[in-house]
């Protein structure tokens, strides 16, 4: 096993002003300040908000905030996504968006620092975000980066040189914060009944898990943990020595020992209501969960339609990751919906996955294929609103007084 210390639980969490995060906030798109250089029959399904492609022609009337359209973008430690929406009804539908592995930490867990090539990879992306805002003559947005820019010693440099390059203002978002928008974004797709039920969010940096109580528009969530370890950070960490089924199985027990020891005092706190309820509800969201629920339908192909509110037997998703920890990454490449670009992260996905079963033992696992991106969103179309009808109060009651 490579010998690394484990990455700084006491992560910075600072905006570009150096002030903390965690209040809603809306960042406006601005564009860049100097030119651009760069170039099914095994689940259950809940139902949620659809997804469709519009034009960039103009929407229908309605209200102001209702023909307007809003983004949200994530970047996170292995991924770069991007929404574009307009609201309909009590949800809204996408009309754009993009996707793309940047693997900005890798190499973070070693260096403390983000490399250039990382960080070319991740502007690349958002070069492409910036154009798909500018086409779509974005209202509002906000633009969020997570635990690869709080851990890294030149997260803010690279804040900077995004917002020069591309004109997107990133905030450096805080664990909580991130928590909170994983639940605001995906606890629709939670299964129905009473009872606790907690979410989790495996990253490519950091895991978040969240106790909720249900009940009201938004659960409330009533306790929550983060910890550094996510697919890259975990697979960096522990490192790659996979030439044997020995070497893969040590690595994986590694894997598993370094969460389960993380996550010791969420797990403590949480036993007693575990143990004392009579139904306890788990829902996940990350590429870890929808990948081993497309594995589960045996899906050629991944499909969001298909594996997006889908519930899954625990157990089967058990039984999918050790599976897939005894595979040689040739063998991982192979299969459906994994390929290059997961092969040598899903291990990790799978170790952080099992750790979460051991904690909260549900019986059913949701899987959610939205969250932080989601749940921006509706903080933003929700902002947007209130401050209509706060300005459109204040007008009638100028008015009323005239």
């Amino acid at each position: 096993m490579a010998d690394f210390s484990p990455p700084d639980g006491q992560s910075r969490a600072v905006n570009k002003e150096g002030k903390k995060s965690g209040k809603v906030a809306d960042f406006r798109y601005k564009r860049p300040s100097r030119p651009d250089n760069s170039a099914t029959g095994k689940g259950r399904r809940q139902d949620g908000f659809g997804v469709s492609k519009g034009s960039d022609s103009a929407p229908a009337a309605g209200p102001p905030h209702r023909r307007q359209a809003y983004a949200a973008i994530d970047l996170g430690t292995n991924n770069c996504r991007l929404l574009i929406a307009r609201p309909a009804g009590e949800n809204f539908t996408v009309i754009d968006a993009f996707s793309r592995v940047v693997r900005l930490g890798e190499g973070l867990a070693k260096s403390g620092r983000l490399s250039d090539i990382a960080m070319d990879r991740a502007l690349g992306a958002l070069q492409v975000c910036a154009d798909k805002l500018r086409r779509r003559n974005v209202h509002l947005a906000r633009s969020v980066a997570t635990e690869a820019c709080r851990r890294a010693a030149n997260g803010m440099e690279f804040i900077e040189r995004v917002r020069q390059e591309t004109g997107i203002v990133l905030d450096i978002i805080t664990a909580q914060e991130e928590a909170r928008l994983a639940v605001l974004g995906c606890h629709i797709l939670l299964e129905g009944g009473e009872g606790p039920a907690v979410i989790f969010d495996i990253g490519g940096g950091s895991t978040e898990l969240i106790l909720i109580e249900p009940g009201g528009p938004v659960p409330q969530i009533v306790d929550w943990q983060s910890v550094p370890w996510g697919v890259v950070s975990l697979t960096d960490t522990v490192g790659r020595g996979e030439d044997d089924n020995n070497q893969r199985l040590a690595r994986y027990a590694e894997m598993r020992r370094l969460v389960k020891s993380s996550f010791a005092p969420f797990a403590s706190r949480v036993a007693p209501v575990a143990r004392e309820a009579r139904n306890i509800r788990l829902l996940g969201t990350s590429g870890t969960v929808t990948t081993l629920a497309s594995l589960h339908l045996e899906l050629p192909q991944y499909d969001r339609r298909a594996v997006d509110g889908l519930i899954v037997p625990a157990q089967a998703m058990r039984a999918i990751s050790t599976k897939l920890s005894s595979l040689s990454p040739e063998g991982r490449q192979a299969l459906p919906c994994i390929g290059n670009d997961r092969a040598d992260l899903v291990v990790a996905g799978c170790a952080i996955l099992e750790s979460i079963l051991d904690i909260w033992p549900a019986e059913r696992l949701g899987v959610a294929d939205r969250g932080i991106r989601e749940g921006i969103l509706r903080s933003l179309i929700a902002a947007d609103a209130e401050g209509e009808t706060s300005r459109a109060a204040i007008i009638n009651h100028r008015g009323g007084r005239s």
